[in-house]
């Protein structure tokens, strides 16, 4: 923050609360979606750090298939929204990865689900034919319908939560109905994790201390050496077999 001097003239004063406005009012609003949407205020991101639209709003420039080339079916974009038309049998074989990869960032996103919905976004994805799917490397915001999923589901499985590894906080988790968009954010930071979902973090945990590695090897990730263990990778969109939505999708590296 610039302090001025009492010695300044008029019109310094002037130019220096001028400045000061712009600075303070953070990052540019736009009234369009999917160009560079303001995300929640968080103190693990640097003013001055550049963003990533990782969604044009128009095509599916920047993401493919995972582990496929070609063109993507199961994805189109619709009304400047990016639309998943549910065409995967289970959890594999219709996601969609970024072609870049990334290592510490704050990623924001609008999404809603149908009734019933499921789906995921992972990060730190590595791409490789060894793995059927994403899930078997990157850790996972997840979005599902909490109320009138088909199959009973544990808390561990529910919106917000770090898949199959940290819970959602309850007492400040706020998720709107099934058809109605929600806002979600990630941020990762050195092995630093927090969920956020309309406003409110709801998830914070530590990334690869003993207490993470014993979660892992015990619980749904005993089976999968490598699930989390990569510091980079890409940012993948699941495809469980459910329609999903999103906009505004928007990475900021740390």
């Amino acid at each position: 923050m610039t302090t001025f001097k009492f010695y300044k003239t008029a019109a310094a004063l002037v130019a220096g609360s001028f400045l000061f406005a712009c600075n303070d009012a953070g990052q540019p609003k736009v009234a369009d979606d999917n160009v560079l949407a303001p995300v929640p205020d968080s103190t693990t991101v640097a003013a001055s750090a550049p963003a990533d639209t990782l969604f044009d709003g128009k095509t599916l420039a920047g993401w493919h298939g995972y582990n496929k080339t070609g063109a993507v079916k199961n994805w189109t974009v619709e009304d400047g929204v990016l639309v998943c038309h549910g065409a995967a049998h289970g959890d594999t074989g219709g996601d969609l990865v970024t072609d870049k990869d990334y290592g510490n960032f704050e990623l924001s996103w609008d999404w809603k689900i149908g009734k019933g919905g499921n789906s995921g976004m992972m990060y730190h994805v590595v791409e490789d034919k060894k793995y059927e799917g994403p899930y078997m490397t990157g850790p996972e915001y997840q979005m599902i319908d909490d109320i009138d999923f088909p199959e009973k589901i544990e808390d561990w499985q529910k919106t917000g939560a770090d898949y199959a590894m940290n819970l959602a906080d309850t007492s400040k988790k706020k998720l709107n109905p099934v058809g109605e968009w929600n806002s979600s954010k990630i941020v990762f930071n050195n092995g630093h994790v927090e969920h956020w979902l309309n406003g409110e973090k709801i998830v914070e945990f530590q990334a690869w201390t003993p207490d993470w590695e014993k979660k892992k090897k015990e619980g749904k990730w005993k089976g999968y050496p490598d699930y989390g263990s990569a510091k980079t990778g890409k940012i993948a969109l699941q495809d469980h077999g459910a329609k999903a939505y999103f906009r505004n999708i928007v990475l900021k590296p740390l």
